[in-house]
Parts: structure tokens; sequence; C-alpha cells
């Protein structure tokens, strides 16, 4: 049985009023919140996380090449279009992006190091040993950094986890930023 992407029509009575809100924030229901919009409380969690996302003590740039790492070892197509799309608004340079969509390090030391550590903490399942946690800390991060990159991949894996079993189709709006690992 198929996931649907859900409308405003199409959802359960508990998500319609969320997929408007995505309706009025975006021009446009994403795809991920239309598959979400089957489990209201998914959605509702969903949406309050990313709210909370933008709140972090991480700069803009810090925050999305966090999220890029954790979409980039969950390898998930959906979440690096639309990601990608949303980095480009928020000014990310393009060396940075590419990098990102790649899965190479950064030039900068700083941000490597933020880059390695959220995605190895994503690839391990959070099994990161005090080298890595050194490394953060060298780099002039705090362990309030290394629990917002914790935070940040219980968001990710959310949407990424479900695009992966609802093969959620990427949006019109980020076609052109179509993603394989590669």
């Amino acid at each position: 049985m198929g996931f649907t992407v859900h409308t405003v029509e199409t959802a359960p009575d508990d998500s319609k009023a969320l997929l408007e809100d995505s309706q009025k924030r975006f021009q446009f229901i994403p795809n991920l919140h239309g598959v979400m919009a089957e489990s209201p409380v998914l959605l509702e969690a969903y949406k309050t996380m990313a709210d909370l996302y933008g709140k972090l003590g991480m700069n803009v740039l810090e925050r999305q090449i966090v999220l890029l790492a954790i979409i980039f070892e969950n390898e998930c197509p959906y979440c690096m279009a639309a990601h990608s799309a949303i980095a480009q608004m928020e000014q990310m340079p393009p060396d940075i992006l590419s990098a990102m969509r790649d899965g190479l390090p950064l030039g900068d030391a700083k941000l490597e190091a933020l880059r390695a550590f959220a995605a190895k903490m994503t690839r391990e399942r959070g099994w990161a040993d005090a080298s890595d946690v050194k490394s953060m800390h060298d780099a002039g991060y705090t362990n309030q950094t290394i629990q917002e990159v914790i935070f940040a991949i219980g968001f990710k894996t959310m949407s990424n986890y479900v695009n992966h079993i609802a093969e959620t189709p990427v949006d019109t709006a980020f076609e052109g930023l179509a993603w394989t690992r590669p």
C-alpha cells in the first residue's frame, strides 16, 4: 500500500490546519508535509521541531551544514533537493553547497569540524568518541552545539525516514536540485 501526498482536502481533520499553515508559509504544500499529514502528530512534531531549529545557537550557515551532513549520511534525495534550495535562499556559498552535496570536506576548518561531527554522529548512530568531542571543542564549538547537533539528527531523521519509506516525490520547486548520492 503506497503513501498518499495529502492536500488540505484529503488530509485527516487534525492535519488540515497544519497543511494550511504550510501553504501560507511556503506558497505551496511541500510533498513531505502532505505525506506526513497521514499522521497529524508526526506532522505537528516535525513542524514544531523545524520552528525550534531556527532558535539554535548556531548561525544560519552552520545550521544548514548540519542538516545537509545528516541528509547526506541518511541518503535522502527529497531532503537534499529541498535543503539545497533552502541553503541557496539563505546565501550558502556555492562551493560549500557543492561540497555538502558531494560529501566532501569543507575548506574552512571550523565548519569542517561541524560537518564531520554531524556526519559521524548520524552514520554511527550517536556513538562519537572523546576525540570527536575534542575536535568540536578545538574548533570553538561548545557542548551546547554538540547537543544541538543531536537535536538536528532527531529532527532530520524523521523526515529522511518518512521519505525513504514513502518515496516522497521531489516538489516541482526543487526539481532543479534533484540529487542522488555520489
